[in-house]
């Protein structure tokens, strides 16, 4: 078995194991011990998972974007690779909360919704976007890196890619060490992904044990809302973008991209999926360091599709269950306020509600309304996650296509012994 199909099977595993314990639990008296076997075994087991990926999201960023910059050689390549990649983002965000809007309206989730189960919430204060933005330049890059602050992070790189590329033979000396040490953090992401089948079985049973489906049934039609335009913004813009771009076949993509699409959803966080999203990126789309290592961090800091569709739903239906209108005015504000608070969060814990508590707040709604969807939020993280990834692959290769920095070569043909270790080979190159 290739590892994506060791991951899926962990997943499916995992998700059957958690609704049988889950019906267990609500049928019988047998709670203990399930809740031993959940949080002793599959928490454990989870959130180690977790951490060992997020231990090598700021080694892997610093290291690969200092060789990417250095490797990089004129500035002005540098600074219109950024334009082209902030442009993309923004422009991606923007349909996305769009079509959510749209649909919603088409929809109508909110209409019947008895605003009285409204669960306690209470939203944190978002910082102020002249905050963020001073925020973005480091004065202590090692409080950067233990913070995880990743613009911080990927600012101070930059730097130091420039400095040594202009170093003349002492920077090569550096760029070598620096280019070695790169490669031992690759080895190690590689090690990781051959445990991400029982890591990732491990995050779906504990998940399915204590949620269940039973918060869907009641929030049903939002949930197949926001679904619905998850799956439409990922299989048609995204593959529009990336065919028209590029003139390259979308679906060879889609297949190339698929491991780090499987460890996003099981994971429900894009820097924790950053390391093995480079990999692919490097290793199986065919792009070169120096740009995926720009383009890689900075969407998983700034590119949130998903989530920008999430807020655009929930914003219509937290009106529509409130019995308030929304006129044009109010649409075209939150379609300004989700894509530049895309930005103007990023690297702020809870990024997602407090996005859409500063959207709700721009158009009037009652912040407390967002306690109507917390229920499903969690399941729905999981999706809106996986678009996310797919938005900054499909943004990083489109520019690597741009700028030359794409080996079609590599992108038509695959091989999983390369990357994994293991026997498998298979081949999309066309005829």
């Amino acid at each position: 078995m290739t590892l994506s199909s060791k991951i899926i099977l962990g997943m499916v595993l995992g998700v059957v194991v958690g609704l049988i314990l889950n019906a267990i639990n609500a049928g019988s008296d047998s709670g203990p011990l399930t809740a031993w076997v959940v949080e002793y075994i599959f928490d454990v087991v989870g959130r180690i998972f977790i951490a060992s990926l997020k231990l090598l999201v700021v080694p892997l960023v610093f290291v690969s974007l200092v060789c990417g910059s250095s490797a990089m050689g004129e500035n002005i390549k540098m600074g219109r690779i950024a334009f082209k990649t902030l442009s993309l983002y923004l422009l991606t965000t923007a349909i996305a909360i769009t079509l959510a809007l749209s649909f919603a309206n088409i929809i109508n989730p909110g209409v019947g919704i008895d605003t009285a189960a409204v669960a306690s919430f209470s939203a944190p204060i978002p910082p102020s976007f002249k905050d963020v933005f001073i925020g973005i330049f480091p004065t202590n890059p090692i409080k950067a890196m233990s913070d995880g602050n990743m613009l911080q992070i990927i600012v101070f790189s930059i730097l130091v890619g420039v400095a040594i590329t202009q170093a003349g033979k002492a920077g090569q000396g550096i760029l070598a060490v620096f280019q070695d040490f790169n490669d031992v953090i690759m080895r190690m992401v590689t090690i990781l992904m051959h445990l991400a089948p029982f890591g990732v079985f491990c995050l779906l049973a504990k998940l399915f044990t204590e949620e269940g489906f039973a918060a869907i049934y009641n929030l049903a039609l939002y949930f197949m809302t926001v679904t619905l335009v998850l799956l439409i913004h990922a299989s048609v813009v995204y593959t529009s973008i990336f065919s028209i771009f590029t003139r390259l076949n979308p679906l060879t993509l889609i297949k190339n991209i698929r491991p780090a699409m499987l460890f996003a959803f099981s994971t429900s966080s894009s820097n924790a999926t950053m390391p093995v999203t480079l990999n692919v990126m490097e290793k199986r789309v065919g792009v070169d360091n120096s740009v995926a290592s720009f383009t890689v961090p900075l969407g998983a800091t700034i590119n949130m599709d998903g989530t920008a569709i999430m807020q655009g739903v929930a914003t219509v239906f937290i009106a529509q269950a409130y019995g308030l209108d929304l006129g044009l005015t109010e649409y075209l504000a939150v379609i300004a306020t989700a894509t530049l608070a895309s930005i103007g969060t990023a690297g702020v814990p809870g990024v997602g509600l407090i996005m859409l508590s500063m959207v709700l707040q721009q158009v009037g709604l009652p912040v407390e309304g967002i306690g109507l969807i917390i229920g499903v939020d969690r399941l729905l993280d999981m999706m809106r996650t996986v678009v996310n990834i797919t938005g900054d692959s499909t943004v990083t290769s489109v520019v690597a296509k741009s700028e030359g920095m794409l080996d079609e070569a590599v992108f038509y043909e695959v091989s999983d012994r390369d990357e994994y270790g293991s026997e498998e080979y298979s081949s999309n190159k066309p005829v």
